[in-house]
């Protein structure tokens, strides 16, 4: 029995199912959002807003090709982009099912018998069919989005990493790791969803290295890979331009040099460094060093998709949003400025009073000879009376709708533990759980803040126009079932696969 072969072809099959159910529900033309903004930008290669996703539309623009010349097409074949990623999403989800499905059989691949075969691709299909007809990716999979293609590279990156584990040649194992890191870097100018996974990929990681398995170890393991996200989040995506931006304005504000010339410099520096550090490594058969590195100038191949942003602003077309065309406005663009700050850990409540304004740092834009500062950033400083750890309600815009949710009276100042009662009942019980049982149990309705369906739900009368209703769909919880009940198996027959499932839920 080939069982590489039938796992290959049951994997395309599924491949044509869910592409050919995307293909027929497709949007024929642009739905609402972002939607239109990014079939605008993809057909003409412009400038959407921040921070940007720069393969996703010269993917889009090639697809808009097939538009033969009729504009009035355009939008639909860039809608296909997504129902063809997606395709290929569910494409890899099967074969990382079965993948895992090995692991927790315990058996490899020249081993497996029929029996284990029709589990295996038992296994595959459920799953991966269970997430093609789920609400939320069919919905992403139909419309001109870069979710479609962030949940592909996703699924893609997912997939290498576990095959990965199966291969025993270190050399052709490295190999694969700096393709996860090149797949990282492309999809920087995508989505940044792909990161929250390298803590999945870490535990695959030290799982397969090591035969010992510690608590100490799997909280190494993770506080490296947050770490790694840190890295390219905060320091290789917007870090890289910024220094770039320093060095820029020292170089002609200080030193007198032409316009570039931080720029030129530092990605001489840059390629230099790691030009060196991998002959380096290679010559002194230092591998650990050298697939690092190795990996690191791949996911900066990848990033350098971001150049068209640049050059593509440089010709001011109809969609420049914040004409990011030099250093200073790219770093701003990347940074995502626009859209202000909000607090997470520690901040203020929707009620406190603003105390000071502090001048913070400048703001560069180009002269005719020099960098010139056009404004200075500034920094609120709120009443410190009226400041919380993880503060939900901290928005003076929407002090109504925070004082209606929470039963508050007009200009009550909210407490502590309002805060708390508005993250459980709000934003963990209406926007969390009701959006995940949407797709795990059924949803009412399309229409706005309709609630999930439970297996009673079934069997109650709701007037026509509800029944009627192509957005209600009742799964019976069947996918959240099967969901709970793989969990559980998993948990008893391969506990270190259950733990990567569960950390690869969570923060996806």
């Amino acid at each position: 029995m080939n069982y590489n072969k039938i796992n290959n072809s049951v994997g395309w099959i599924v491949f044509i199912i869910a592409s050919a159910t995307y293909s027929l529900t497709v949007e024929p033309t642009a739905s609402f959002w972002d939607v239109g903004e990014f079939i605008a930008v993809s057909y003409k290669l412009m400038v959407p807003h921040p921070p940007g996703a720069p393969l996703f539309l010269l993917i889009g623009r090639m697809f808009s090709f097939l538009s033969m010349g009729d504009p009035l097409k355009v939008a639909y074949w860039i809608n296909m982009l997504s129902a063809l990623a997606s395709g290929f999403t569910i494409l890899f989800m099967f074969w990382s099912i079965t993948l895992i499905g090995q692991k927790i059989l315990k058996v490899k691949e020249s081993e497996i018998n029929l029996t284990q075969a029709i589990l295996l691709m038992g296994a595959g299909v459920v799953g991966a069919l269970a997430y093609t007809f789920s609400d939320t990716f069919w919905f992403s999979a139909v419309e001109g989005e870069v979710y479609a293609m962030s949940s592909f590279l996703t699924a893609f990156v997912i997939w290498a990493m576990l095959k990965w584990e199966h291969i025993e040649d270190p050399s052709r194992a490295n190999r694969w790791i700096i393709l996860i890191a090149y797949v990282f870097g492309l999809s920087i100018g995508v989505h940044l969803l792909n990161l929250v996974t390298i803590p999945v990929l870490g535990l695959i990681y030290y799982f397969k290295k090591y035969d010992e398995i510690t608590k100490r170890g799997i909280l190494y393991t993770l506080g490296i890979s947050g770490f790694l996200i840190i890295l390219i989040n905060n320091i290789i995506i917007p870090g890289l331009p910024s220094f770039a931006g320093s060095l820029e304005v020292f170089f002609v504000n200080s030193i007198g040099l032409p316009f570039g010339s931080g720029i030129i410099f530092t990605v001489l520096l840059i390629i230099g460094g790691l030009v060196y550090g991998i002959l380096y490594s290679s010559k002194k058969e230092k591998d650990i060093l050298n697939t690092a590195l190795l990996s690191l100038a791949f996911i900066l191949i990848g990033y350098s998709s971001y150049t068209m942003v640049v050059i593509r602003s440089g010709y001011n077309p109809t969609i420049d949003e914040n004409n990011p065309e030099d250093v200073m406005s790219v770093v701003s663009y990347l940074k995502r400025e626009q859209y202000g700050t909000r607090p997470l850990l520690f901040g203020r409540y929707y009620s406190a009073e603003l105390i000071d304004q502090k001048k913070g740092a400048p703001v560069y834009i180009k002269g005719k000879d020099k960098y010139e500062v056009a404004d200075y950033k500034i920094e609120q400083v709120y009443d410190p009376k009226e400041t919380t750890i993880l503060p939900r309600i901290w928005s003076g815009s929407h002090a109504r709708t925070y004082e209606q949710e929470l039963g508050l009276r007009k200009g009550e100042k909210p407490t502590f533990f309002d805060n708390l009662k508005f993250m459980f009942s709000y934003q963990m019980g209406h926007m969390y759980w009701r959006y995940f049982m949407w797709n795990f149990a059924g949803r009412a309705s399309d229409i706005q803040d309709a609630t999930w369906l439970s297996v009673v739900d079934a069997f109650k009368k709701v007037p026509a126009s509800i029944s009627a209703n192509r957005g209600r769909n009742n799964y019976l919880m069947l996918p959240l079932l099967l969901g709970i009940i793989g969990l559980i198996y998993t948990y008893m027959k391969a506990p270190r696969q259950f733990f990567i499932l569960l950390t690869l839920f969570f923060l996806t």
